[in-house]
């Protein structure tokens, strides 16, 4: 597999495009952002699906999110999203147990792996196992990789749902409506030596998290 690492360009133009968030400007730069962005994003798309492919034994998609925001019901006005976000699944990213994710941004990168949203049969069946005897091997899982460095968002819910117990050892987990683990790197990362493995590598740190889900 051939070594691979965006361009410094690329950086360099999200951070330029966080700072002159517009039309006009995003016009006169398009061709850094589909040269150093969009079409380096699809080269890299196709090297981390074949090592996807290799490291877990199944085939991946991969999904490049667009840069254009939807602000049709949004405060923020801004037309672009100042960062590059990839996701990559076994199968249809809406319809399976979990994803990666690859967030290259100004000022870091970010790797991930999880569920952003439980389906309402999938979220049933989360919050069963959470509160079940498979719950205790997932709080031993997120707690070890946190010790290892990865982040964990707050839970999307103040309180625990109805049905389970408000004192449950795993009311943190059981506040939640998806869960992914963050592994966050210098954005230097992204443009030097081999990313592709570097981002298995941090991949196959949260592969116990995804099998946990899997099997669930």
């Amino acid at each position: 597999m051939s070594a691979f690492h965006f361009h410094p360009k690329a950086v360099a133009f999200l951070a330029d495009l966080k700072a002159h968030n517009d039309r006009e400007w995003f016009a006169d730069h398009k061709g850094d952002y589909e040269t150093y962005v969009k079409d380096a994003s699809v080269a890299f798309c196709r090297l981390m699906v074949e090592g996807l492919d290799g490291l877990t034994g199944g085939a991946h998609q991969s999904k490049i999110f667009r840069i254009y925001r939807d602000v049709r019901f949004a405060k923020d006005k801004t037309p672009y999203k100042p960062y590059q976000h990839i996701l990559f699944a076994a199968g249809d990213h809406r319809q399976t147990t979990s994803a990666w994710f690859f967030g290259l941004e100004p000022d870091r990168l970010v790797l991930g792996a999880g569920k952003f949203s439980f389906d309402g049969e999938g979220l049933v069946r989360y919050r069963e196992a959470v509160a079940g005897s498979r719950g205790a091997e997932l709080a031993q899982i997120v707690e070890a990789l946190q010790g290892q460095g990865a982040r964990l968002n707050e839970p999307q819910l103040k309180r625990v749902p109805s049905g389970y117990d408000k004192d449950h050892p795993r009311a943190d987990l059981l506040r939640r409506k998806g869960l992914a683990l963050w592994i966050d790197l210098d954005v230097g990362v992204a443009t030097e030596g081999d990313l592709v493995a570097t981002c298995l590598a941090a991949f196959e740190r949260l592969r116990p998290l995804v099998g946990w889900l899997e099997e669930v």
